[in-house]
């Protein structure tokens, strides 16, 4: 972890980990979330690297993509409950698929909260913001 990092941390700023394959979503969300909260972000293009992030900066809050190679979000999750340093962190599930029975599912499974893609900024915002409130 750098020292600005740190530094970042120490004042209070929420950190956000981002795993999703797609470069485009993670610039999107990154400037998003760092321009209308301020929340220093990490970002993974895959569940491994994801994980790995997780275990070594703890993040406050992580965006997990449900679609990707190598290792889905339903695997990258289940593998981030499987590990005590990680199954204390919120996940939101982000995802193109907007069905009632998967959402419900994958609620059950464990997840903090599920967000459709596309989706704006402010909308993220809140629905990370609601973690940090409790009210999820």
């Amino acid at each position: 972890m750098g020292a600005r990092e740190i530094e970042s941390r120490e004042t209070g700023s929420r950190q956000i980990l981002m795993i999703d394959d797609e470069e485009t979503i993670q610039t999107v969300v990154k400037f998003g979330l760092q321009l209308t909260a301020g929340w220093q972000m990490l970002a993974a293009c895959s569940g491994p690297t994801g994980i790995a992030l997780a275990q070594q900066h703890q993040p406050d809050a992580i965006l997990l993509d449900v679609m990707m190679p190598e290792m889905d979000g339903v695997a990258t999750f289940k593998a981030l409950q499987a590990a005590e340093s990680t199954r204390h962190i919120p996940v939101i599930f982000i995802s193109s698929v907007n069905s009632r029975l998967i959402i419900d599912s994958m609620i059950r499974q464990g997840i903090t909260d599920y967000l459709v893609k596309p989706f704006k900024p402010e909308d993220l915002t809140a629905k990370v913001n609601s973690i940090f409130n409790g009210n999820i």
